[in-house]
């Protein structure tokens, strides 16, 4: 388990049964950190080939953001989410990147956000999804 409720790491990102997960940058022992998957979801690290269910982009700065963000959102299935992670001001990792300029990123790029998580003690996450996509998701709901 990863974070801070005990909740699995997997469940905290919304990846279901069969989903396709796309890491993009991510550490090099990430796939110990998510842990065990829903049956059927698989993880493939690299630049989107396909359309995949759950993208997670992880950035140290704006630069990368900007450059890595196009292909990630271009790269998410109908309905999929992508999950843009950024270092925490504890981490010990240089940075110019926090939840204000990551949101301001997606929105600005016509994506809408709706969740945020602690992945783990290093790295925070917000989630962004194409608008509508959120609504028509099933097992999803806006309070």
């Amino acid at each position: 388990m990863a974070g801070y409720s005990g909740t699995p790491l997997p469940k905290k990102l919304g990846i279901k049964p069969g989903d396709g997960v796309r890491l993009l940058d991510a550490p090099a022992d990430f796939e110990r950190t998510l842990g065990a998957l829903p049956e059927g979801a698989s993880v493939q690290r690299g630049a989107p080939t396909g359309g995949a269910d759950v993208i997670l982009l992880f950035c140290v700065s704006r630069q990368a953001l900007t450059q890595r963000f196009p292909a990630a959102a271009e790269a998410m299935r109908e309905g999929g989410r992508l999950w843009l992670a950024w270092p925490k001001k504890a981490s010990g990792l240089q940075q110019d990147l926090g939840d204000a300029e990551v949101r301001a990123h997606g929105l600005a790029h016509g994506l809408v956000d709706y969740k945020v998580c602690a992945i783990d003690a290093t790295w925070s996450g917000l989630c962004f999804a194409r608008r509508g996509a959120v609504r028509r998701r099933p097992g999803l709901s806006r309070r």
